[in-house]
């Protein structure tokens, strides 16, 4: 049985085009300017990915957790972000089945 990484692959690496728990989280920490956009996270340390999402939840909580809520910039920016991260994906072969797939 193959041991889990200790680090993280980085972004670009992920599965399925980093339609990721942790991809999710860095991309929503580009939205918030919590890291560069350049930062892929690779190398990164599973305690740094859990200390990224402590400050992404609190962004989000500034906001009531929902996109709807966010100012018009960053509204914008997540619109950016999450839609080239999705086309990136559906190019790489994702279809997000895998996470609506227990939905019907």
């Amino acid at each position: 049985m193959a041991s889990k990484p200790k680090t993280y692959v980085g972004i670009n690496n992920d599965l399925n085009g980093g339609m990721t728990t942790i991809g999710k989280i860095i991309r929503d920490a580009w939205v918030f300017d919590l890291i560069p956009e350049t930062q892929t996270c690779e190398g990164w340390n599973l305690a740094g990915i859990d200390a990224l999402l402590d400050k992404v939840n609190a962004e989000w909580d500034k906001y009531g957790c929902l996109v709807s809520h966010l100012p018009e910039d960053l509204f914008l920016k997540h619109q950016k972000i999450h839609g080239a991260a999705i086309e990136n994906a559906k190019s790489a072969g994702w279809s997000g089945e895998t996470e609506t797939g227990d939905e019907k």
